[in-house]
């Protein structure tokens, strides 16, 4: 299966853009650190993800977006119950974080809960509107849950940000069709 890949918004933060945020950036280590999480959940090396996790955790125990990633490698690593706890409490932690709604529509989505997990996706994209991963797994859960007209605005919207893509042509040329 195709896993979606996650950028942190805390290693690539601007100070004015995000003065709203609720969570500081990480310094340049732990940023690091995060990217490297994010780089074995994308290769399933879920072990060494956990342990870059805990490194981060270790001097940063309140980092959500952290939290959130480590509990999307346990989900991974079939410890479900822990994996919604951290990741709830990684949204309560950082409850403006595009990264944690994201990695919470993640679970929802790896559950079949795909109402729950649009949901998610559509929290995650209140604070990143144009994050292209997101809208790309959000369009995928609307054709899935045939909700034609969200998956023509979806992928409108994919459409206009990206025009040379030749797939976002496709893919609303089929909304298009879908929706009549």
């Amino acid at each position: 299966a195709r896993r979606a890949s996650l950028t942190p918004r805390s290693a690539a933060r601007t100070a004015p853009e995000d003065e709203h945020s609720m969570a500081p950036p990480l310094p340049a280590k732990e940023a690091t650190l995060f990217k490297a999480i994010v780089k074995h959940y994308e290769l399933k090396s879920y072990k060494k993800g956990l342990r870059a996790a805990d490194q981060v955790l270790k001097k940063f125990p309140e980092h959500g977006e952290t939290i959130a990633m480590k509990g999307l490698l346990l989900n991974c690593m079939e410890k479900k119950e822990e994996a919604y706890d951290l990741v709830r409490k990684g949204i309560k932690l950082d409850i403006k974080s595009q990264v944690c709604w994201h990695v919470y529509g993640l679970l929802y989505r790896s559950d079949r809960e795909y109402a729950q997990a649009i949901k998610c996706y559509r929290g995650a994209l209140r604070h990143e509107p144009d994050n292209v991963k997101i809208l790309r797994d959000l369009s995928m859960l609307q054709i899935q849950l045939r909700l034609l007209p969200g998956f023509l605005e979806t992928r409108q919207k994919l459409l206009t940000m990206k025009p040379t893509n030749r797939m976002h042509w496709f893919t609303f040329a089929v909304a298009l069709h879908l929706v009549g």
